[in-house]
């Protein structure tokens, strides 16, 4: 069975769009993001859909409020199918535990990963914030709150991908995003490593959008990305 390292964000506000992005993709070379803006145009229909057509979806909604309705949230996308579904880490150990005990009941368990610092922020978007320890500080230790809360993993910038692993283990996952193969332009993320390099520090899983998503060719921008991917997994 496939385990696609990458993760294509449909970040489209029409199902029109995302549909015929993913007639040029292949559910073996990679797994889908669908966030807040498509899903608050097209809804569960269209995660539905993608799932029929054997696309693996990380419902990319980062639940944060009260324990009760964060933890009901996550059960729902239980069970709507999806592979994996996250929260704000700032929402605090109880609301995450609760989270992770409800989806723990369901038949198909989806993984349940944490957010901690958003990779469009720096070290001046946190003083603004009021946070004054450095950016990896503030990403370790809510990433240690989620592991400590029992959820499979983080979302973080590549850049702290080696002090999460060598910290919190192998078995935790990291997802990231901020991810550009050379060349590519950063658009709003401040955070970035190359595909290869983001495998090399440790990333499970990467978020790659538009060097997919607006390259003339995408099929041929995931197979070559994909390629990069392998020929790094082989050194780590």
């Amino acid at each position: 069975m496939s385990n696609p390292r990458i993760i294509v964000p449909l970040d489209f506000n029409t199902a029109e769009q995302a549909l015929q992005l993913i007639e040029k993709l292949q559910p073996d070379l990679c797994r889908l993001k669908v966030g807040k803006e498509l899903f608050t145009k097209a809804g569960p229909v269209l995660v539905e859909k993608l799932i029929e057509k054997g696309f693996d979806i990380f419902l990319d909604l980062k639940f944060h409020d009260i324990p009760t309705t964060v933890a009901k949230a996550c059960a729902v996308a239980a069970d709507l199918g999806v592979w994996m579904v996250n929260v704000h880490a700032s929402g605090g150990s109880e609301m995450m535990s609760l989270a992770r005990e409800e989806i723990e009941k369901k038949s198909h368990r989806p993984l349940l990963i944490g957010v901690t610092i958003l990779t469009s922020m720096n070290q001046q978007a946190l003083a603004e914030l009021g946070i004054q320890c450095s950016v990896e500080e503030q990403v370790m230790r809510l990433a240690q709150l989620t592991s400590d809360a029992g959820l499979d993993g983080v979302v973080c910038s590549a850049h702290e991908v080696k002090m999460l692993r060598d910290n919190l283990g192998k078995e935790f996952k990291l997802v990231t995003p901020g991810i550009r193969p050379g060349g590519s332009s950063n658009d709003d993320q401040k955070r970035v490593m190359t595909p290869g390099q983001a495998i090399s520090a440790g990333s499970d899983y990467l978020v790659i959008g538009r060097p997919i998503t607006q390259a003339a060719d995408p099929i041929q921008a995931l197979k070559d990305i994909s390629e990069e991917i392998s020929a790094a997994s082989t050194n780590v």
